[in-house]
């Protein structure tokens, strides 16, 4: 499989696939490529660089995700921090007291291992574990 950026006489560009660049110069002689905003079959080919997926390309991709995540990760951090109280080691005791006592009190946040929530989870506690960007880091 090919594909092509193809144009029209109306500046329309687009992509099409083909089986190989034989069949696309066989449709073209028989007129069978048409353009999908005109219809006209007057439709070249533009000239196209190779899409040659390499190591950089997806390094680069990679790059970027990661980067946006970190970013929404810090922007969740922000708003934890100005909406929620740090109770630090203290979470699992902090949340089965709001839990039992029915304390109304803003929500929290803090360290907790995977057994405390593993507990908490058994008893009703609902908790979040969200990833945690630590601003020493690099």
């Amino acid at each position: 499989m090919i594909k092509y950026n193809l144009t029209c006489k109306c500046n329309c560009t687009f992509d099409s696939w083909f089986a190989s660049s034989r069949e696309f110069g066989r449709l073209m002689k028989k007129k069978l490529i048409t353009c999908i905003e005109c219809n006209s079959n007057n439709v070249n080919k533009s000239i196209m660089a190779p899409n040659v997926s390499g190591s950089k390309k997806i390094d680069n991709i990679n790059y970027k995700f990661q980067k946006n995540i970190k970013k929404k990760i810090i922007e969740y951090q922000k708003f934890i921090k100005e909406n929620c109280r740090y109770v630090g080691d203290r979470f699992a005791q902090e949340a089965r007291s709001i839990h039992y006592n029915k304390k109304e009190t803003k929500g929290i946040y803090g360290r907790v291992t995977t057994d405390e929530i593993d507990e908490l989870n058994e008893e009703g506690i609902e908790t979040v574990t969200i990833p945690w960007y630590d601003k020493t880091e690099n």
